[in-house]
């Protein structure tokens, strides 16, 4: 007796698991509620909850909470990136005001070094040596 109900059980579930029949997720999750919380009211609202949740997007809640969750990733993944972005932006802009600033410097230097000499030779001085 016991063996043909377990076969039957048995049966039942594989046909649910194999066939990719997915709503029994549905039920199944406000009967565990129902029977480990004794808790009849909070198990009906959650199927109910579940069922308005599947009538509104056609998905279960399940797959609505993970594609939100992997929206969210994606939002903050693109945020990195512009933030990334942002900072490269601003060190390349930092390091070429350095370099203008270095390149401007060196000029002054030259432009004094050549004043000094065409100085120099207009008075004559490049024969003395400090």
């Amino acid at each position: 007796m016991i063996l043909k109900v377990l076969r039957i059980f048995t049966i039942i579930l594989s046909f649910f698991f194999l066939t990719g029949f997915v709503s029994v997720f549905s039920i199944l999750g406000p009967g565990v509620t129902a029977l480990t919380s004794g808790n009849l009211y909070k198990a009906g609202a959650q199927f109910i909850i579940n069922q308005s949740i599947e009538k509104e997007t056609g998905k279960d809640s399940l797959t609505l909470i993970k594609e939100e969750i992997n929206k969210n990733l994606i939002k903050e993944e693109i945020n990195k990136k512009i933030s990334l972005n942002e900072d490269l932006r601003q060190l390349v802009e930092k390091r070429i005001k350095i370099t203008r600033q270095k390149l401007e410097n060196q000029n002054l230097q030259k432009l004094v070094k050549k004043r000094i000499m065409v100085t120099r030779s207009k008075l004559n001085l490049n024969n003395i040596t400090q």
